[in-house]
């Protein structure tokens, strides 16, 4: 057989043929069948050939995209193993409830959604009823990523296994008054029912993958059996758009994790219409999905398809499957049987023959609702399948009607996303489709009733019988507080006395005390490093021959730097998550360690470190999701400022990432100037975070690369490290050129790196102008402005309290300067707290390469600056001349 002209060379034209005459016959069989049975004959037998060689565990890639049909055939389905007649009845109270509190709801204004559920309440109630493990039995239980606007839909079912009340759902979307629901899976607004926050789509599936490899994690390091923890995420198929969506699906795969399902609603909708609209999302996703190594599970069609396939001997039907688009496929669900069988069926002969011998009933019983999303033996197939794969994560594509059940004016509607109600009579239509006992007079007063059939009732037992039996009712967050021992006061003891005359970077400050930390006999185990890939950056690279960096696979390698002290060790018990270049990633790393207090009664001590411009500004998303979820972990943004990095760059230098961390009310964010500071600041957030009595909060760090001599620790400065404010030193305290007693005054304040330029700055006031300037360290203008305005709050509430700020400055003389390597904005946060005159220094504007002395000449934010900036607030008062701000200029070449 000759070769097709214009063919490329491909990856089996360079390896060595061992029989030609073999490899001939072989290839003149397949030209023999596409002669004689055609080319889609041909193609079939391929097909087979290549899913037999993959059954055999031949190594040949896999395919991508296999027929549009359900993975799992109808003969090959297990037994059912409940009542399905009982779990119909369940569902349909479900169903009712959610789209009723809805209703309800939106007479307020408040909304919600009610198409999502709809499409999906198999999905959840097979899952509920054989599968997702509680948290009362042996374990953690199972991990639930609900997808966020299905929540009416788990709020339904606590309703009827009696963990929410009436008053309750009719409180959907209004909090404020302490007994309401919130609008989706919020842990901090409902900390006994959710556990993960998922309505930020994309960041759901993301977490989940991380939380299934955090479970592994605990396991390998012998910290928690999770062997018997599987975490299912439920997602919409238009939420696969958002990148963070299937960031890390290589990653689950990478890992086997097989204790991870994703639940694909594929509903071919997403918030404004379809998903796919000229394509099918279903093939796509799988396609990527088996691209990236997952175990991919379709159930795409309902038992009334049964009968369609059996008639298709042709494969013709199958075909036409293929090639219809989704948004085709949703005009189907919504039209006439006429429509159908002339825009479906008669686009080929074979077609219209299958079609002729099938009732309009079963055409539009097909095309209007039978969906495998829709029937819980399909469903409990799928998911059975899922949980028996072994060496890979699974992807259920469940394909689904958004609306099912709600009416012909809901189902398939490009616009049931934004349909907040239904009417009267459109409820009753939905009663008498779903079988409920609600009589007509129960609308009498012109409001949708709730429907419960009684807690005695057999629905109700039934409900409760299967979830005792799983293990506790799902889903549900429960903590078990275990305190953890403070660390001996060793650890911190070099921070606190100073570093003597060597130089010491804050970056490495928090790197070394963290290392101590680690050796501690009763905590260090449960000190959980995250970086993504810049470990030696931060100088962390010591860790890695002590700690290990984690990985389920340990090290198959000889390493190229085994040779030496610190050289790069893998190991299946390591301690430390290196992510790899995921910023995202290891924020969702941080997060399923930060919440393993709850998840799993294992509190840990995260410390995720990262180059700060990285950070917040990147993930900042994520960051409310750690606040959600009440994570408890050290965020710490190293190589921080905007003028510290000498040279990387506009998108490497971080000037605000203060300022967006002080959005996050969960947030205790510090900008120490020194290490004995840091190791006070960390020494108490270990204890208010896992001491007696703990504290929702987590802490954000920003130290820095710029090496400098550190100080021993003052007496009686901690109140003031921790408050945000203290008094380092005073003009009197120079060695030095000390002014006159009557000379003027001014308050020089400082945070993290800034402190350095604010000391020079003290000493050139006093050496060339008289000046007498105090020394000031602000630790956290946050903490600051927090405490200023819970005492703004108390006023009104007829409480006189001062802001801890106000005091520390009482009776300081002269005016406040605040200089930072941060944006204005972030020291002028307390600023109305501040009985002197006030103003600040800082580094607005972009980032830019050069030297730091360069950087910080062209913000005016280094010594000589600083001294004009002075003198010119002394100017304004008249207590020096203004001649002296000229002359300053001129003198330093400003």
């Amino acid at each position: 057989m000759s070769d097709p002209v214009g063919k490329l060379p491909s990856e089996l034209d360079q390896l060595p043929d061992r029989d030609t005459e073999e490899t001939a016959e072989w290839a003149a069989s397949l030209d023999a069948v596409a002669q004689a049975a055609g080319t889609r004959r041909a193609e079939y037998l391929l097909r087979r050939t290549l899913q037999h060689a993959e059954a055999a565990g031949l190594a040949l890639p896999k395919l991508l995209e296999t027929d549009y049909v359900n993975t799992i055939p109808t003969a090959a389905e297990p037994d059912f193993p409940g009542d399905e007649a009982m779990e119909a009845k369940i569902t349909a109270w479900n169903r009712w409830n959610a789209a009723a509190m809805v209703t309800r709801g939106s007479k307020y204004g408040v909304g919600g959604h009610i198409a999502t559920f709809a499409s999906a309440a198999w999905l959840y109630e097979t899952g509920f009823q054989h599968f997702f493990r509680g948290k009362e039995a042996d374990g953690s239980g199972d991990q639930l990523y609900i997808q966020g606007h299905a929540s009416p839909g788990i709020y339904a079912r606590a309703f009827l296994d009696g963990r929410i009340s009436e008053q309750q759902l009719d409180n959907f979307r209004q909090e404020s008054g302490g007994n309401g629901l919130p609008s989706y899976p919020h842990p901090r607004r409902l900390p006994w029912l959710w556990e993960f926050p998922t309505v930020s789509m994309g960041l759901g599936p993301l977490s989940a993958i991380y939380q299934a490899r955090f479970n592994r994690y605990l396991q390998n390091r012998s910290i928690k059996d999770t062997a018997n923890s599987h975490v299912w995420a439920f997602l919409g198929d238009g939420e696969m758009d958002e990148p963070e969506s299937t960031a890390a699906l290589a990653l689950a795969s990478r890992e086997q994790l097989d204790n991870l399902t994703f639940v694909i609603n594929c509903n071919l909708q997403r918030l404004d219409g379809p998903v796919r609209a000229n394509f099918r999302v279903v093939q796509e996703l799988e396609a990527q999905f088996r691209g990236a190594g997952w175990n991919v599970i379709k159930s795409l069609w309902g038992s009334a398809w049964d009968e369609l396939f059996q008639l298709d001997t042709t494969g013709a039907l199958v075909r036409r499957l293929r090639e219809v688009p989704d948004a085709q496929f949703q005009t189907y669900a919504t039209r006439d049987v006429a429509y159908i069988r002339q825009h479906f069926f008669g686009v080929n002969a074979e077609l219209v023959q299958l079609a002729g011998v099938l009732s309009d009933a079963k055409i539009a019983e097909c095309f209007h609702s039978s969906r495998g999303g829709h029937e819980p033996r399909k469903v409990y197939a799928a998911y059975k399948a899922a949980l028996e794969h072994k060496g890979a994560p699974t992807v259920i594509l469940a394909q689904t009607v958004k609306g099912y059940t709600l009416g012909a004016g809901f189902e398939s509607k490009n616009a049931n996303h934004q349909m907040k109600k239904l009417t009267i009579d459109e409820f009753k239509d939905m009663r008498d489709l779903l079988g409920l006992p609600i009589p007509d007079s129960a609308f009498e007063d012109g409001q949708v009733p709730y429907g419960h059939p009684g807690a005695n009732s057999p629905e109700v037992q039934y409900l409760n019988e299967r979830r005792a039996a799983l293990g506790g009712p799902a889903p549900a967050r429960k903590v078990h507080h275990v305190a953890l021992p403070a660390p001996a006061e060793r650890s911190f003891a070099p921070l606190l006395k100073g570093s003597g005359k060597q130089e010491m970077a804050t970056t490495m400050a928090f790197v070394r005390l963290v290392k101590d930390l680690m050796r501690d006999k009763e905590t260090g185990k449960r000190w959980v490093p995250i970086v993504p890939d810049e470990a030696r950056t931060f100088g962390m690279e010591s860790l890695f021959p002590s700690a290990g960096i984690y990985s389920p696979l340990g090290q198959t390698y000889e390493p190229v730097d085994r040779d030496q002290l610190m050289y790069y060790k893998e190991a299946k018990d390591g301690q430390i998550l290196n992510e790899g270049i995921t910023e995202a990633g290891a924020m969702a790393d941080f997060i399923a360690a930060c919440t393993s207090y709850a998840t799993h009664g294992e509190p840990m001590i995260p410390f995720y470190i990262f180059y700060s411009m990285f950070g917040w500004q990147r993930t900042a998303d994520q960051m409310w999701q750690l606040a959600d979820q009440l994570g408890k972990g050290f965020i710490v943004g190293a190589t921080a400022g905007r003028t510290t990095l000498t040279g990387e760059g506009l998108q490497h230098a971080d000037g605000h990432s203060h300022l967006i961390a002080s959005t996050n009310p969960a947030s205790l964010n510090y900008d120490p100037a020194f290490a004995y500071e840091i190791a006070v600041i960390v020494k108490d957030g270990l204890r208010r975070m896992y001491g007696e009595k703990p504290e929702d909060v987590f802490y954000y760090l920003t130290v820095y690369n710029e090496p400098k001599v550190q100080p021993a620790m003052p007496e009686g400065v901690e109140e003031g490290i921790l408050k945000g404010l203290y008094r380092f030193n005073t003009a009197a305290d120079l060695a030095e050129a000390a002014p006159a007693a009557d000379a003027p005054k001014v308050q020089l304040m400082a945070s993290g790196t800034a402190i350095h330029w604010v000391l020079e700055a003290q000493q050139l006031l006093a050496a060339d102008w008289n000046v007498a300037a105090d020394v000031w360290s602000a630790t956290s203008w946050g903490e600051l402005r927090r405490d200023a305005l819970e005492c703004d709050e108390a006023l009104l509430r007829g409480e006189v309290r001062t802001p801890y700020v106000t005091r520390a400055l009482e009776g300081a003389a002269g005016p406040v300067l605040a200089v930072s390597d941060w944006m204005r904005q972030v020291p002028d946060q307390i600023s109305q707290w501040v009985e002197q005159d006030y103003t600040s220094l800082g580094t607005d504007g972009f980032g830019l390469s050069d030297t730091r002395e360069g950087a910080r000449r062209h913000f005016g934010v280094d010594a000589q600056s600083i001294v004009v900036a002075a003198l010119a607030q002394l100017a304004r008062r008249g207590e020096v001349p203004a001649s002296s701000v000229k002359e300053a200029r001129e003198r330093y070449g400003l």
